[in-house]
C-alpha cells in the first residue's frame, strides 16, 4: 500500500541559530522567523533574521514574517533580510502583491487568511494569482491589538477544509497544532503543509523531544 506524503513542515518563532539547527535535525523543511508583530511570540530583530537565514542551507526555506503592509516597506525588510520565502501575516492590497511579485521573482509569497468565519472563503479565493501559498491561522485582525499569530489556539478545521478544497493554491494549517492533534488536523484538512510554534516548544524554548513525539505522530497519521 502507497503511504499519503507527508505534508511540508514548518516549525516558526526560531530565535536562534541553535534553534534553527535543532527544528532542521528534526525534519523541518521551513524555518520561520518572526519580525516586529503588535503581539505574539517569537519577535527576534531583522539582523538576526538576516544572520539565520544566512546560515541555514537549501533546500530548507526561510520565511519571513512580517506584519508590514505596504509593497515599498516589505521590499526594504526583505532586502535586509534575504530570506527564501516572506510570509504576510497582516492583509496587503492586490496592487502591492502584484508588486512583491514583480520585484521578487525568486521569493515566494505566502498570505496569512486569519480564519475568524465564513469570509475566509472568500477572502481566500481572491488570493488567487496573487500569491504563491496561503497559511490558515487563528489570529484575528480587527481587534484593538492585532493578533497576526502565535496564539496557540485551533480554528475551524471544517472551514480550512473547505479553503483547501475551493482554491488551486498549495495551503499550510497553522493555529493551536501539536502532537496530539496533529495527525487529525491533517487527516481533515489536507494541507500542503503544516506549521508549529507553540506545540513544540517548553518554557518557551523549542523543545526535542515534542519535535521527535511531532514528527512521530505526523507518521504515523499519515
Amino acid at each position: 500500500m502507497r503511504l499519503a506524503p507527508l505534508p511540508f513542515v514548518k516549525i516558526c518563532c526560531i530565535s536562534s541559530l541553535d534553534e534553527a539547527r535543532l527544528a532542521v535535525a528534526c525534519g523541518a523543511s521551513a524555518l520561520g522567523l518572526v519580525s516586529a508583530m503588535p503581539s505574539g511570540p517569537g519577535v527576534i530583530g531583522d539582523d538576526l533574521v538576516a544572520r539565520i537565514a544566512a546560515a541555514v542551507p537549501p533546500p530548507i526555506a526561510t520565511f519571513l514574517l512580517t506584519a508590514r503592509q505596504d509593497a515599498d516597506g516589505i521590499l526594504r525588510q526583505h532586502r535586509r533580510c534575504r530570506t527564501t520565502t516572506i510570509q504576510l501575516v497582516d492583509r496587503v492590497p492586490p496592487a502591492d502583491l502584484r508588486k512583491l511579485r514583480q520585484e521578487l521573482p525568486g521569493i515566494r509569497i505566502v498570505q496569512v487568511v486569519h480564519v475568524t468565519g465564513e469570509a475566509a472563503l472568500a477572502e481566500a479565493r481572491a488570493l488567487e494569482g496573487l500569491v504563491d501559498a496561503l497559511l490558515l491561522d487563528s489570529g484575528n485582525p480587527a481587534l484593538a491589538v492585532k493578533e497576526l499569530g502565535g496564539t496557540g489556539r485551533t480554528h475551524d478545521w471544517g472551514l480550512s477544509r473547505a479553503i483547501v478544497e475551493a482554491t488551486t493554491l498549495p495551503v499550510f494549517l497553522a493555529g493551536g497544532l501539536n502532537p496530539r492533534n496533529i495527525a487529525q488536523a491533517v487527516a481533515l484538512v489536507r494541507p500542503f503543509g503544516v506549521d508549529l510554534c507553540s506545540g513544540v516548544r517548553r518554557g518557551g524554548r523549542l523543545d526535542a523531544t515534542k519535535l521527535e513525539m511531532f514528527f512521530a505522530a505526523l507518521r504515523a497519521g499519515a
